[in-house]
């Protein structure tokens, strides 16, 4: 199993470029499942997960043509062969579960496997189901799996959403623009990957007002056609490189960055004492003094701050001066990274969803072990920061969200190295 080496102490220096955003791409891979007619994907990132996709959506019978070292995704859905997304796919990635709209939309009909077995109450299929069913769906839980059905296709209706679901707003946003009349989302959620997913699905034929609000209006059509799409820069992706600076000193320009993407998080970055300057190609990132500024953090759906860059602005907190307090309001159970943290020297005390966390002066290197995606990048800038050595394990968490990530940081400076067991 592999484990990322990492050397603090090396300032860096140059352009990393930001990959299209792997949230935005696994919902816009389903949509070619509303079409007869070919999708086209630019900007795609290459990534584990969307290797996930492309399977499943191969099992329904979905052609999947990779270009350009993966970056150009061309997927057809002329010829579907099957209306099931089997659990061994979907146990692997919650996101499988997107193909529920579009199917129930374009065939009337799904079989979609809970996202890793779970039951609907404890993770918020619940949402998906109550908007479809609003929509005419009829919806029945058997044997881990979501039998989905439509007599006479789906109806244009009200559907007001429990919570912002990012992924519920997104299967009924697919969902209404095949339904007959027209479907009025409200509590929608407000992500930039929704509006790229809009912009996407109008490009292919679809009438939709109202996205990057709560409010998402969409009037049916009878059918949707081809599109080429480029996939918007990922904002997390964008937000982890933007603090690699932060770390190790030094400046860096993420390439393809813009301020609209992550607007709240760099409100905390100018309060803890980090520059952030807009250039023509993208956004540049240096720190003002030699140590950060605590600052508190309080996780939230967009706009405000996203809990995907939680678990690194904990890492960069842990050499600021003073003393930082984040709070989790999106999901639980999703401070493991701190225990890493603290084996490299942070003092940080977790109270449920709340972390106190109290700046040293310099962190040590020492093995750690991935837990999740965002745990796992968040220990690599920690190396960073660190004195010594950094080995981090359980890396193929990592790969899932970010792409070659040695060598974007090799780039500009940093000793980073990918090891074979």
């Amino acid at each position: 199993m592999d484990s990322i080496v990492v050397t603090g102490g090396t300032p860096l220096k140059g352009k990393i470029a930001i990959a299209g955003a792997k949230n935005a791409a696994l919902t816009l891979m389903p949509a070619t499942l509303l079409s007869e007619e070919p999708l086209t994907l630019t900007n795609a990132p290459r990534l584990s997960d969307i290797a996930t996709m492309t399977a499943l959506l191969q099992s329904l019978g979905v052609e999947v043509t990779s270009m350009q070292d993966g970056k150009v995704q061309v997927l057809s859905s002329h010829a579907m062969t099957s209306t099931t997304a089997d659990y061994e796919i979907v146990r692997k990635m919650r996101a499988s579960n997107l193909v529920l709209g579009p199917l129930l939309a374009r065939h009337d009909q799904a079989v979609v496997s809970l996202p890793g077995g779970c039951a609907i109450g404890a993770r918020p299929m619940d949402i998906h189901v109550a908007a479809l069913e609003a929509m005419g769906a009829e919806i029945e839980l058997k044997d881990g799996y979501l039998h989905a059905k439509a007599p006479g296709g789906l109806k244009g209706a009200k559907v007001p959403l429990r919570f912002a679901s990012v992924g519920a707003t997104e299967n009924v946003l697919m969902a209404a623009t095949l339904a007959k009349g027209t479907t009025v989302i409200t509590n929608a959620a407000r992500e930039p990957e929704i509006v790229d997913l809009a912009k996407c699905l109008r490009s292919m034929g679809a009438q939709i007002d109202g996205e990057g609000t709560s409010t998402i209006t969409v009037q049916g059509v009878d059918r949707l056609g081809a599109a080429t799409h480029p996939v918007v820069t990922d904002r997390i992706e964008l937000g982890t490189y933007m603090l690699a600076p932060v770390f190790a000193g030094g400046e860096v320009e993420c390439l393809g960055g813009s301020l609209d993407l992550v607007g709240s998080f760099v409100e905390k970055l100018d309060a803890a004492g980090i520059d952030v300057t807009e250039t023509p190609d993208g956004l540049k990132v240096k720190r003002r003094t030699d140590r950060a500024t605590a600052v508190d953090v309080t996780t939230e759906v967009f706009p405000g701050f996203p809990t995907d860059l939680q678990a690194q602005m904990m890492a960069m907190l842990c050499t600021a001066e003073g003393t930082s307090v984040l709070e989790e309001k999106i999901f639980e159970n999703r401070f493991m990274h701190a225990p890493e943290l603290i084996r490299m020297g942070a003092d940080i005390e977790v109270h449920g969803g709340i972390a106190t966390v109290r700046g040293v002066e310099r962190l040590k290197g020492a093995p750690v072990m991935a837990t999740d995606l965002r745990a796992s990048v968040s220990l690599i800038l920690a190396g960073l920061a660190a004195e010594g050595e950094t080995t981090v394990s359980r890396i193929y968490h990592l790969d899932r969200g970010y792409e070659h990530i040695e060598e974007k940081l090799g780039g500009v400076g940093a000793k980073i190295e990918r090891v074979s067991a």
